[in-house]
């Protein structure tokens, strides 16, 4: 059987080319290649001998997704729906962010699917399919950056060689999925973004629901990335109601963990806090907010709630502009960071909570 390149660590590809007996420099071109020129086969990696390259072609392959579909939104978001190599399907948004033109923010998926069945989240009512493997994760950055953001490398591009061109400059694990319910391929996909694609683990930053023993595990075997807390409520009365998942894992629990999560210097965890109206947006909340988050070095996201474009009854909504920013206004007199998060990519299901809400598998 072909091995894919991509499910390889260094070390494996290492092994592999010395039972080809080609000489170690090899090793790097070809994972340059791969995970810088963003190669999609190995007939493109032309400083390798012809020979290797017929060799390494009978051998092994370079995964690629397969992207079925791309949707453009006004504010100049992209949504790439992709196809795995079992037919199901996933979703990947690329938005534009603060840090100047033509520089991107990627949120990719953990999963196929999700499992956490949180009320307010459109992706959840399709239940869980699959967890991704490290390569499928990988693959979405790689993807993006090849069929949109960068020119072939073929022709001479390569990513990071003109630092003008459109890029990648932040990645979120926000997609489909709990990342921390794949904890493993998830922790072995951040590896090869950091170590072999180069991204600094300042700009990446993965969103949890709270499964307490692997924000624990995720400081002791990943890379120091950001972290990041999908909160949305103040009382467990209210989380249980939203987010399942606080059954198993309460606030009390939730928040001794953040506590002891071990920061580097000058950096914070994100509390994210999905606004709804009359659920979790009264000034009490706020308050209580921020009691909650008193001895926890973060910041706060405020994420007005997105419903389904195709839902006509909807059983939550998004609070007035006013309550929105009167529960701004409580936090920041608190001394919290706080910022309202725009939603990005609304108008085709490619806001928080909307992935896959435009298909039914």
């Amino acid at each position: 059987m072909k091995k894919n390149f991509k499910q390889l660590s260094q070390k494996e590809i290492a092994l592999f080319i010395h039972q080809l007996r080609q000489k170690p420099f090899r090793v790097k071109q070809i994972i340059h290649w791969i995970y810088g020129k963003l190669a999609s086969s190995f007939n493109e990696m032309t400083d390798l001998p012809k020979e290797l390259r017929e060799e390494l072609n009978k051998t092994a392959f370079i995964s690629n997704l397969h992207l079925l579909q791309t949707r453009v939104s006004g504010d100049g978001t992209h949504k790439f729906l992709f196809e795995l190599e079992d037919g199901e399907t996933i979703e990947s948004v690329l938005m534009p962010n603060t840090l100047g033109d033509g520089k991107f923010t990627l949120c990719i998926s953990s999963q196929a699917g999700c499992a956490m069945g949180c009320a307010f989240c459109t992706t959840g009512k399709l239940g869980f399919k699959r967890n991704l493997k490290a390569y499928e994760i990988v693959d979405q950055v790689i993807s993006v950056e090849r069929s949109f953001l960068i020119p072939s490398p073929v022709a001479g591009g390569g990513k990071g060689e003109d630092d003008s061109q459109q890029k990648i400059t932040n990645i979120v694990f926000m997609g489909m999925g709990e990342p921390l319910n794949n904890f493993n391929e998830v922790a072995e996909a951040l590896w090869k973004i950091t170590g072999l694609m180069g991204f600094s683990k300042r700009r990446i930053t993965i969103s949890t629901a709270g499964i307490i023993p692997k924000i624990y595990e995720l400081a002791e075997k990943a890379p120091d990335i950001n972290l990041a807390i999908s909160l949305n409520a103040t009382t467990d009365e209210i989380r249980n109601k939203i987010m399942p998942v606080n059954k198993k894992y309460p606030f009390k629990k939730l928040l001794k963990a953040c506590k002891e999560f071990p920061l580097p210097p000058r950096r914070f965890i994100t509390f994210e806090y999905v606004l709804i109206d009359g659920t979790n947006d009264t000034e009490e909340d706020a308050a209580r907010l921020v009691k909650l988050l008193k001895g926890i070095r973060s910041k706060v996201n405020l994420i007005p709630y997105n419903p389904p474009l195709q839902e006509k009854s909807q059983v939550y909504r998004q609070p007035s502009e006013n309550r929105i920013l009167e529960f701004q206004k409580i936090l920041h007199n608190a001394g919290i960071t706080v910022l309202i998060r725009k939603s990005m990519g609304a108008d085709i299901s490619a806001a928080c909570g909307q992935l896959k809400a435009a298909y039914s598998s």
